[in-house]
């Protein structure tokens, strides 16, 4: 079966709230599907590379084999072809999953300029206002090991990358409050416990005459 399909993708902030959408017509222009994705959080090129994505998922689902792909990102059309470079590590991860799942398929990309591709837009645009997912006949299930990664959140405080910090637990926390024991007294008392003081250490090296007159003071 040979569908078109039309992909598109943005965000509001690039990045920030975004979305990516596909509209897959039959040979007579019939919508056999379509589906605005809501991304939380992302950037235009990963929307746009997700709306891709997506679309080929669904044509899985279709049963299509025979597929004309119309996109208005330059980027991503040229990207795919391989006559630009992706010098971006996500887009270069995420273009591995979209070859990997477009290897059944004979496709056809090309670009096209936006006002000749309004529909995945409008989409797209539908999902951004309603903060969720839209569709018609939309995707029944992504497959678990091609999951569409959502880009983090940036995690950086005052110009520092920050990361999750797991603290382990000292053996003081866990101790009961009626001790009433620091952890500096605990250890002054094994301290004091384990070595010994130099008077002991004085009283042992000398004889049991000398000793009994250290048990007389």
């Amino acid at each position: 079966m040979r569908v078109i399909i039309n992909i598109d993708g943005g965000s509001r902030g690039n990045p920030g709230p975004g979305a990516a959408a596909f509209v897959i017509k039959d040979q007579n222009g019939k919508i056999l599907s379509q589906e605005g994705y809501f991304m939380p959080h992302c950037t235009n090129n990963q929307a746009e590379y997700t709306a891709l994505k997506l679309a080929l998922v669904k044509a899985a689902e279709l049963g299509a084999k025979d597929l004309e792909i119309i996109s208005d990102s330059l980027l991503l059309v040229k990207q795919y072809l391989g006559e630009y470079k992706i010098k971006n590590t996500d887009l270069a991860d995420r273009m591995q999953e979209i070859r990997a799942l477009a290897r059944p398929f004979k496709i056809v990309i090309r670009h096209v300029l936006r006002h000749l591709n309004k529909e995945p837009d409008a989409l797209a645009n539908k999902a951004m206002d309603l903060k969720q997912s839209v569709g018609f006949n939309p995707i029944k299930k992504l497959p678990s090991s091609q999951p569409v990664h959502l880009a983090a959140e940036d995690t950086t405080v005052n110009g520092v990358p920050v990361q999750p910090v797991c603290h382990m637990t000292s053996p003081t926390e866990t101790e009961p409050a009626a001790t009433g024991k620091t952890a500096r007294q605990n250890n002054t008392a094994e301290t004091a416990h384990k070595t010994p003081s130099r008077t002991t250490r004085k009283k042992n090296s000398f004889s049991k005459a000398q000793l009994s007159l250290f048990e007389d003071l």
